[in-house]
């Protein structure tokens, strides 16, 4: 039985999807840590039959014979994923309903144009920071922290801890030998933080869960503040850096731009299908015998949804190569399921008005070195850049020109209106053309932002 995990697989894992379904079809069984087997799921329609079949493919875990057998041992790399926990990603039915609820409902409180300020802002704080040295590495220095600032703002979570909670999510999600104390880190900020919006509530998702008529427990609220941190960062740095990847290196994207046929959420989309946040969705458990693609499923057997390969399947994409403009029908968000991800639409506006700003304050950003020598990091469920260096024109400040007023000091109010910023004047020699292709996207989203 092939392992989905390892150096070997995690090396070159679309290739392994692609073997596995020449060999066994859309569903393919695997071994994951401690050599359990399970079936993981590659074809695009398998997949949303699973999705949208939830009293036959359950998410709550007690169902796993691997579980209730005792055969999972105590310290397998499994058990954070699939151990019972107060979420709604691990509940179906009423129970299911009662936590969604509260989840989406606090959710669509925010505001969207104050959300947006709230990414302009950071972006350009974080720009301004690393904008007169000429280099960046956009991984690390932006991507990495963006979202961290943004989704702390927005979940009620003091600023001066956003950065050190957004590295503590990373390691724990990791995997690393300080996984543990990191977890426990995040837990003791988010458990305090439930005690401060009690006694002060604010305009944030956690005051609005704790508020909610669902009438969530204390523990209810931080297990889902904590959740919805793990995914939203994860999935939006893993979305960011993608996305900035591609604007900068891939050929298809310039060309089109360039012609005016593509728009920044085009590309992002494109990133959704070629290589979404989350690679593989581990927690799915049959309810009962059944069956699925070529496979013959048991009742308590562990389905895994592989979700970069379904994107892939040859079934809905027989020509990997064409655009993808508009179309929606990838499963990175699960979509048209009842545990279909909520917050989809912050990640792409996170996503979307930071490359913005960073296309309008570095208009002749460009890649150092080769793209051959990015490095992809991660594990079986989720992978993204390690690096993407790039250099530009140093911005500078001369005469009487001011820093942009748009940029104030971290924990400066926000304004309720963010224009965006020009780009800094250069000093002689003048600065040459801005290339084609960043005003076409500039352009497309001028439009787009009209509508």
């Amino acid at each position: 039985m092939r392992k989905l995990y390892g150096a070997e697989a995690e090396a070159e894992p679309y290739a392994l999807y692609e073997q596995l379904r020449k060999e066994f079809g859309a569903v393919a069984p695997v071994a994951v840590h401690g050599d359990i087997p399970v079936w993981l799921v590659l074809g695009h329609r398998e997949i949303q039959e699973v999705l949208r079949a939830p009293k036959l493919f359950s998410s709550d875990s007690t169902h796993w014979s691997v579980m209730s057998e005792g055969r999972l041992s105590a310290d397998s790399p499994l058990l954070p994923m699939v151990y019972p926990q107060p979420l709604v990603c691990f509940a179906d039915g009423e129970a299911h309903g009662r936590l969604r609820s509260a989840v989406t409902e606090s959710l669509e409180r925010f505001n969207r144009r104050g959300m947006r300020g709230h990414v302009r802002r950071y972006a350009n704080q974080l720009i301004d920071g690393f904008g007169a040295s000429g280099q960046a590495d956009l991984v690390t220095d932006f991507a990495e922290k963006l979202p961290a600032l943004v989704i702390c703002a927005l979940f009620g979570i003091r600023e001066d801890d956003a950065l050190t909670l957004g590295r503590a999510v990373a390691d724990m999600v990791s995997g690393s030998a300080n996984a543990q104390e990191s977890n426990e880190f995040v837990v003791d900020v988010l458990r305090r933080l439930v005690e401060e919006k009690k006694a002060q509530p604010g305009e944030d998702f956690t005051s609005w869960l704790i508020a909610h008529e669902s009438d969530l427990t204390d523990e209810e609220v931080w297990q889902h503040v904590r959740h919805a941190l793990v995914a939203a960062l994860e999935n939006t740095v893993n979305l960011l850096a993608s996305t900035l990847r591609m604007v900068l290196t891939d050929r298809r994207f310039r060309g089109s731009l360039s012609g005016g046929a593509m728009t920044l959420p085009d590309a992002l989309e494109q990133v959704l299908w070629d290589h979404p946040p989350l690679a593989v969705l581990p927690n799915r458990w049959a309810t009962g015998d059944t069956r699925l693609g070529e496979q013959h499923i048991k009742k308590g057997d562990m389905v895994m949804l592989c979700l970069a390969a379904g994107n892939m399947d040859p079934e809905i994409r027989p020509d990997l190569s064409a655009p993808v403009h508009g179309n929606r029908s990838h499963v990175a968000f699960a979509s048209g399921s009842p545990h279909e991800c909520p917050g989809q639409d912050i990640g792409r506006a996170i996503a979307d008005s930071s490359i913005d700003v960073l296309l309008r304050r570095l208009p002749d950003m460009e890649l150092a070195g080769h793209e051959t020598d990015l490095e992809v990091v991660g594990n079986w469920i989720s992978r993204r850049l390690a690096r993407l260096p790039v250099r530009f024109t140093p911005l500078r400040v001369e005469g009487d020109v001011k820093a942009p007023e748009t940029s104030p000091a971290i924990g400066a109010e926000l304004p309720a209106a963010v224009a965006q910023p020009e780009p800094a004047r250069q000093a002689e020699p003048a600065p040459a053309p801005r290339v084609p292709w960043l005003q076409r996207v500039r352009r497309a989203l001028g439009v787009l932002r009209g509508r």
